[in-house]
């Protein structure tokens, strides 16, 4: 098995349990006492963690190889998976969601994986693979979020930790070394400075990458104002007549359910099969800019169907929207690879990833706030954002080559 397939397998794995928590998480938190506020709030310390370890993970991964970075970091996942279902208070909770978000700021490090072992003319591609784990992750774990958590909370939370101890399995047993530590040791003999961070005058010379780290924490933050207030939005615009709250919540979280595998068929699709022709025909930088334009529409469409509209065009906004992330991610991911050296892509996918998690505490923070004032307003301000980050995506350029770290 290749590494692209076994990178392909690990990041579905890890995806399929985080989507499994998804829809019955800010239910399970309700039932602990906890506001709309503290629910959003659950979801950045779990954001929080990624912001703070993406970073590091993603350097680490460069030095010590990705096989082990990724061992150390589902192990952690399942560890906070645990303890979230084996948790007696809100406090217990946040614990348990942190140490899962520790584990979960592995992303880079995946990436790191389709970057080691493609060309660059083949990367958008490779990074589609990727995406499309994320995609069919999103399908399939909020279908089994949902349908398991029909019967009570803990049957999807222990799912996932048993998804979680088969993800550890599968790398331990299928995934190989990608690094090629004595290639990277000859580039840091020739280049000292490449085995140091990028400081932050170097990183706004890199052609596109400003840019591309901007567009992902300001489409991250708007993203997760959605994701954390969907099933709120659900339940009070169509469930809010249901007067038995078990009954209400079991019923909300179905219905996120349904929204997220709708976004995550569309992801798929996209991701998956369509991305390699896409980029071919239009390349990466026209592909962002379209990609982040429809995603923002989207968002300002879903407060039009708060007044009595059929479910039925929230799952078709959910599709429009996929399309649009699917269109996004993996082209943006292969842009800021192309832009430094292998010797660097590691640490700089991992501070993408780690600004994209910022943007997820920064989201979820301001979140429950804004739907406590108006459910409406999340989308409202998250499409605003989004629609407004359109304009960095007017500086990308087409990359050239697979540019030295600091070169302009």
């Amino acid at each position: 098995m290749t590494p692209i397939k076994v990178a392909f397998f690990t990041t579905f794995l890890d995806l399929l349990g985080f989507g499994i928590i998804i829809p019955i998480q800010p239910f399970y938190a309700e039932s602990f006492g906890a506001s709309p506020a503290t629910i959003t709030l659950l979801g950045a310390s779990y954001s929080l963690m990624q912001f703070l370890f993406s970073g590091l993970i993603g350097k680490i991964s460069d030095r010590v190889g990705r096989r082990p970075v990724l061992l150390v970091s589902v192990a952690l996942i399942i560890l906070g998976y645990i303890a979230f279902a084996q948790a007696t208070s809100l406090g217990g909770l946040f614990i348990a969601r942190m140490i899962s978000g520790i584990g979960g700021a592995n992303l880079g490090a995946a990436q790191a994986i389709i970057a080691d072992v493609t060309p660059a003319d083949q990367r958008s591609r490779g990074m589609g693979i990727i995406g499309a784990a994320f995609g069919l992750g999103f399908i399939f774990g909020p279908a089994l979020g949902g349908w398991l958590g029909q019967w009570g909370p803990l049957y999807p939370i222990y799912l996932a930790a048993g998804l979680a101890g088969l993800n550890w399995l599968f790398i331990f047993f299928k995934l190989p070394e990608t690094l090629d530590k004595t290639k990277l040791e000859s580039v840091d003999l020739l280049h000292a400075d490449q085995s140091k961070p990028l400081s932050f005058s170097q990183l706004v010379k890199v052609q596109n990458l400003p840019y591309l780290l901007s567009i992902s924490l300001f489409f991250t933050m708007s993203f997760a104002l959605m994701e954390q207030t969907i099933g709120l939005f659900i339940e009070r615009a169509w469930l809010a007549n249901i007067i038995d709250a078990s009954i209400r919540h079991s019923e909300a979280a179905a219905l996120t359910a349904y929204f997220l595998v709708a976004v995550g068929i569309g992801a798929s699709i996209v991701q998956g099969g369509l991305i390699g022709k896409l980029t071919k025909r239009w390349g990466e930088v026209r592909l962002c800019q379209a990609g982040i334009l429809i995603v923002g529409l989207t968002f300002l469409l879903i407060p039009q169907l708060s007044s009595g509209a059929s479910f039925g065009y929230m799952l078709l906004i959910g599709l429009v929207m996929a399309t649009g992330t699917g269109m996004l991610h993996p082209s943006r991911n292969s842009l800021l690879s192309q832009a430094v050296s292998s010797a660097q892509q590691g640490r700089i996918l991992g501070l993408n990833q780690s600004l994209a998690a910022l943007g997820r505490v920064m989201g979820p923070a301001s979140a429950g706030l804004l739907f406590e004032y108006n459910i409406n307003l999340p989308f409202w301000v998250g499409g605003t954002v989004i629609i407004c980050s359109w304009v960095l995506t007017l500086k990308l350029k087409p990359p050239t080559s697979n540019a030295a770290p600091y070169s302009a």
